[in-house]
């Protein structure tokens, strides 16, 4: 894409995008006109300013969501569902929008950014098909003697928090679900990203989401302005995908009202490579776990841990794969890995690295900040990095592998397991018994077994340990939007 192809579509999509705040079917202003700047991380100038809400308009936004709850509730299941459904085709009509987007204010190429338009407008599809599959059974009890009814409804108005590294996914996996079950929601995107999420609210009142289902409230001061709304008895259900650190304190709010929570939260990936795996299988499946996203996921591979026996192999090839990586402007042609999301995520990238070589590690490629504007860190390699570098406790969250060695598969999976974190392993092997006793011992929510890439809507997305409660995505995605209702019946044929 040329730079003044994408400079004329990027005036195009920002001079009919709205940046207000989005309360009971309206855009509006923040309290006191207040904005804040978006700025792209591949040149550091400024995007556009959006409105910057303050405790009051997110209680608004609660108000509205409250006020809305008992109608939506009762709307028919296909009704929500056919709404879902528009929204999906909208997104997926408007996916080249979408893309250009995220690219510009989250930095990733082009082509990785349409992949999560298509990803993304996947959970409305999917949960339009779930809105019509609540059920509940009828069943006698044991002795006989009455009957178990047992119900499901909403949970009612639900607080979303969403991350800035997915900036449409993120948002759709947790509305889908909700909108689904008959449950309103105020969403409160990442300060880094909300443009995504405010072409999605358009998308939504679009597909004829009534007034009030879904409010918008972006802002800068996210504890300040959520906080009151967690110690508000009107919310009933609090979804937060972010750090763990957040996470906790977060539950800690949740606690006073005893809400509902689902925390999708940090995450640690060990990813293992045994003696007798597919070599080329493991290293192309290692880009993909790596390097998707430039490292910036929570399912990214963290720490590779390859058998003794193929190190030397693995190692080899992947330096290979990894040369070839292309840094540059996501809307460039040809570039593979965008600039990192701010300043402060390059350094901490950084910092990281320089750790891991202080601590033994030998830099195999990369490990540099290179001279250019914008937050741009280089495909990098290390091995040998000493047990006590940061990086085997920290997410990376940035474009770096970090390779240590092991001996056998009972010290493969002490090393994978030692950890707080348990969201999501992968593990290369040909040797099937072998894939299922990873299954069974490596402490995670989630096993890649012989793939790099395993999110999808159809699958129930969680971590283990520190790395969460709960599921998004997949059938158990809506349960965590319902309550389960008993009612005990009389034996009718008493």
């Amino acid at each position: 894409m040329t730079d003044q192809l994408t400079a004329r579509r990027q005036d195009e999509l920002l001079g009919t995008m709205r940046t207000d705040l989005y309360i009971d079917g309206a855009w509006r202003e923040a309290t006191g006109g207040r904005r804040f700047a978006v700025e792209n991380p591949a040149t550091g100038e400024q995007l556009t300013t959006v409105a910057d809400a303050d405790p009051a308009d997110a209680m608004a936004a609660l108000d509205a969501a409250d006020r809305a709850q008992a109608g939506w509730a009762r709307t028919a299941p296909r009704e929500r569902g056919e709404i879902l459904r528009h929204a999906f085709e909208l997104i997926t009509a408007r996916a080249d929008d979408f893309a250009l987007l995220m690219t510009l204010e989250m930095g990733k190429p082009l082509a990785e950014s349409k992949g999560e338009a298509t990803y993304g407008a996947e959970f409305f599809r999917w949960f339009s098909e779930e809105a019509v599959r609540i059920a509940g059974r009828y069943s006698a009890a044991t002795d006989n003697k009455s009957r178990v009814l047992v119900t499901k409804r909403p949970v009612g108005p639900s607080i979303l928090i969403t991350p800035w590294n997915f900036p449409l996914a993120m948002g759709t996996r947790k509305i889908g679900p909700a909108l689904a079950a008959g449950c309103t929601v105020v969403l409160k995107p990442a300060q880094l990203t909300p443009l995504t999420a405010l072409l999605l609210a358009q998308v939504l009142e679009e597909a004829g989401v009534p007034a009030g289902v879904v409010n918008l409230v972006p802002t800068t001061r996210a504890g300040d302005t959520t906080g009151p709304l967690l110690q508000d008895p009107r919310a009933r259900k609090l979804s937060f995908t972010g750090s763990t650190g957040v996470g906790r304190a977060l539950l800690a709010d949740a606690s006073g009202q005893v809400l509902r929570t689902s925390m999708e939260l940090g995450g640690n990936a060990p990813f293992l490579v045994f003696e007798d795996a597919d070599v080329d299988a493991a290293v192309a499946g290692a880009m993909a776990a790596k390097f998707r996203n430039g490292g910036e996921a929570c399912t990214a591979a963290n720490r590779f841990l390859v058998h003794e026996a193929v190190a030397e192999e693995f190692t080899a090839k992947l330096v290979e794969k990894v040369r070839a990586v292309r840094l540059g402007p996501g809307t460039d042609d040809g570039v593979t890995l965008g600039p990192l999301v701010e300043k402060k995520a390059r350094d901490k990238v950084h910092e990281l690295v320089a750790d891991a070589v202080a601590h033994g590690a030998e830099v195999l490629l990369g490990g540099e900040v290179p001279e250019r504007p914008g937050w741009f860190y280089p495909a990098t390699v290390l091995k040998g990095a000493g047990p006590q570098a940061r990086l085997h406790r920290e997410e990376i969250f940035g474009p770096v592998v970090s390779i240590t060695t092991f001996a056998d598969e009972a010290e493969a999976v002490r090393l994978a397991n030692d950890t707080e974190f348990g969201l999501i392993s992968f593990a290369f092997t040909t040797d099937l018994a072998r894939g299922l006793r990873m299954a069974e011992v490596l402490e995670t929510g989630m096993l890649g077994l012989n793939s790099g890439v395993i999110s999808n809507p159809a699958a129930p997305f969680g971590g283990v340990k520190q790395s969460g409660i709960g599921r998004e995505g997949a059938h158990e995605g809506i349960e965590e939007y319902l309550e389960t209702v008993y009612v005990g019946i009389a034996d009718p044929l008493a």
